[in-house]
């Protein structure tokens, strides 16, 4: 028996901005409170039409869960790391969604005590997630933020490590962002607004107090930055962070003397983005100052002059500076080139220098946990399309390595069975994007370019392409589920990342934003025509900006793809720009525009993939959204599967699914959200199988 799917009624509502009137007959969606009958009504139906579609797929779904959760160690810990004189490790217990938060004193791992139960704290919340969690310095107490409705509203209580009791008072509407100063009962935290979940204003709780009686130490007045703290490496500092997507701006507390007022290290200014660390009496400055892909100065002094900093590491046109951590003698950058991560160390006092080498065509390294400035010890991790995340520590000064952890992924596996490759696609500009690929190493034969399978396989195609976010090549066990199937599946690193530095974000945000979208197009024609995957078996994969970027080369190439996996993502993006009461909305501006200004309006429209549906065909689609998602609303996805729905001309599969407890991550707990996973795979290999 068919299954008729949901169509939303339309009431007419209307825009009109810069002289053009945009009609929005599924504006009604919209509830701010979540509390509206008739909307919640609405998405219930959906989820049941989906539930009645994807019910012949229960079987797969349950087989692809066993799989994936199978290939996770039941009762997995963290490797401990060392800080001031204890080892801290996270720990699962078998069967149980939550970790334990664990430490014992250096050497004595007999004498391991539990300091926090995810297990607890989450009994009876549908949605839990345990944020920051911060030690004092004399070890005693421990802070920690929570959210407990998916929605960054986070919560920070404070916990004796020596009775095991928590203190009376709750620190409420903050973004989870907490700092110790160094006299262990002062915190600072970050408090965000109610509504926008602005991160604005810096507070100093005393221990044992009300939050009513905190005192404002900062407060940030342009909307288009967002506050955040961290401690410096010497401990001396606490350091106020103002970031925007085009400039930032530090300010200093003392963490001795946390009465003290703030003093500003270098004052904002349109395109400058810095980052600052302290170590050893000496401040150390990632900025692009002198270069869009970043370099490393050093100073002795607060000084407001930038020229006066000494240079470390010059900007190279063709090289990112990620990051940098120091040591005694060290000091450690991440950086980028063609697309991959590079470890690189450098002697503070000489001229000694190391680079980390890997062997895998596509992968990614980073610096990991390293609490203690004094070790002789670097861990960084190391992961590929084929091998799983590995942990190891180096020895700075001999170059000694030793493997920590090497992440389980199922008593099957074997990395030699699978084959990972890079590829470069010309889009129709000439710029060449970087692909990565992964496939079975048995599903054809790429030596001898021959194979009676070649190209007749399922080819998914994954993107994002935007905030400079590197999608990094790195492995996933769950999908081996869909390798071990004969699906290829394929990263394509468009432009609106910075893979390839900085001037690759620049090629794919505000007014050269298409970029992105076409070169998702030209890749997933590339790839077919190079007889990676069946041109009738093509599938598209994307979340949140990735889902804008999906959703957005749906509406230009539909042909092209036979399904698509959609989730939370961002489709209304003239109406949300255009509205400064949404989260995230005024510090976006320079991300893709403000279309209050009639030229960022209209090229906005171009491609906003909810002002773009048409009466055309459109592949089978599964779009996924969380009532709670505060990063992209519910209704966005609501809205455009309802206009989807009323315009396509096929007559193709298109689900929608708003989970009613969570937001914009999906479930929380270390298994729950490995059944969204297998609902996915699920869709797609049984669309595979029918095409």
């Amino acid at each position: 028996m068919s299954v008729t799917p949901p169509f939303a009624k339309k009431i007419p509502h209307t825009f009109s901005h810069h002289q053009d009137t945009r009609h929005d007959h599924y504006h009604w969606l919209r509830d701010d409170e979540r509390s509206n009958a008739e909307v919640l009504a609405h998405l219930e139906q959906e989820n049941a039409y989906t539930e009645q579609v994807l019910a012949p797929q229960s079987t797969l779904q349950h087989t692809l869960y066993q799989e994936m959760t199978a290939r996770l160690r039941p009762d997995d810990s963290s490797v401990p790391y060392l800080k001031n004189g204890y080892c801290y490790q996270s720990r699962y217990q078998e069967g149980l969604e939550y970790a334990l938060f664990e430490r014992y004193p250096e050497g004595k791992p007999e004498q391991v005590a539990l300091l926090l139960d995810g297990n607890a704290r989450a009994q009876g919340a549908d949605y839990y997630e345990l944020a920051q969690v911060a030690i004092s310095p004399d070890q005693q107490l421990l802070a920690f933020a929570e959210d407990f409705i998916s929605r960054r509203h986070y919560q920070i209580r404070i916990k004796s490590l020596q009775t095991g009791a928590l203190f009376e008072e709750v620190l409420e509407n903050t973004s989870g962002n907490l700092v110790w100063a160094n006299d262990n009962k002062t915190l600072f935290y970050v408090y965000q607004d109610q509504d926008t979940l602005w991160p604005y204003r810096v507070y100093r709780h005393t221990l044992g107090t009300a939050q009513s009686q905190d005192v404002l130490v900062y407060e940030e007045t342009d909307m288009s930055f967002y506050t955040s703290l961290y401690k410096s490496r010497s401990q001396d500092y606490i350091i106020i962070g103002g970031w925007s997507t085009l400039s930032s701006e530090i300010n200093l507390l003392s963490a001795n003397f946390p009465h003290q007022a703030t003093q500003l290290f270098l004052a904002r200014e349109r395109e400058h983005e810095y980052e600052v660390e302290h170590f050893q009496d000496t401040f150390y400055i990632r900025s692009n100052k002198d270069g869009a892909n970043f370099g490393l100065y050093e100073t002795p002094t607060l000084t407001t002059v930038p020229s006066q900093w000494h240079t470390k590491i010059a900007p190279r046109s063709e090289v990112l500076l990620e990051g940098f951590t120091l040591f005694n003698d060290w000091l450690v950058v991440e950086e980028r080139s063609q697309g991959l991560t590079q470890l690189r160390q450098l002697q503070l006092e000489g001229a000694i220098e190391y680079t980390l080498r890997f062997d895998d065509p596509t992968y990614v390294t980073w610096l990991d946990i390293n609490a203690d400035p004094h070790s002789v010890w670097l861990r960084y991790g190391y992961s590929s399309m084929t091998q799983p995340v590995t942990l190891y520590e180096i020895n700075l000064h001999t170059q000694e390595r030793r493997e920590l952890k090497r992440d389980y992924a199922g008593e099957q596996f074997k990395a030699s069975h699978y084959c990972s490759e890079r590829l470069w696609v010309s889009a129709r500009d000439g710029v060449k994007v970087p692909v990565s690929v992964v496939y079975r190493a048995d599903l054809f034969n790429k030596a001898a370019n021959q194979s009676a399978a070649k190209g007749a396989n399922p080819l998914l195609i994954y993107g994002y392409g935007a905030y400079g976010a590197s999608m990094d090549s790195d492995f996933s066990a769950a999908r081996l589920s869909l390798l071990d199937r004969g699906f290829v599946y394929a990263i394509a690193h468009v432009r609106g990342g910075e893979e390839l530095g900085r001037d690759w974000y620049e090629q794919g945000r505000l007014l050269s934003k298409l970029n992105s979208f076409n070169d998702f197009i030209d890749v997933t024609q590339a790839l077919t025509a190079q007889g990676y995957g069946d041109k009738n078996r093509v599938y598209a994969n994307g979340a949140s900006a990735g889902g804008l970027l999906v959703a957005g080369v749906l509406n230009m190439a539909p042909q092209l793809y036979h399904g698509a996996v959609v989730a939370v993502p961002f489709v209304d993006v003239v109406s949300t720009m255009l509205d400064e009461t949404i989260p995230l909305t005024t510090g976006e501006f320079d991300e893709w525009g403000n279309p209050a200004q009639a030229t960022f309006y209209h090229y906005i429209k171009s491609y906003s993939p909810y002002d773009q549906v048409q009466p055309q065909a459109y592949p089978h689609l599964l779009v996924t959204t969380g009532l709670h998602d505060s990063q992209v609303q519910y209704w966005e996805p609501a809205k455009w599967v309802a206009k989807l729905r009323e315009l396509k001309t096929d007559n193709h599969l298109l689900l929608l699914h708003c989970d009613m407890t969570t937001g914009h991550g999906g479930k929380s707990g270390r298994f729950e959200a490995y059944h969204e996973l297998a609902r996915d795979y699920a869709f797609l290999l049984t669309l595979a199988a029918s095409a």
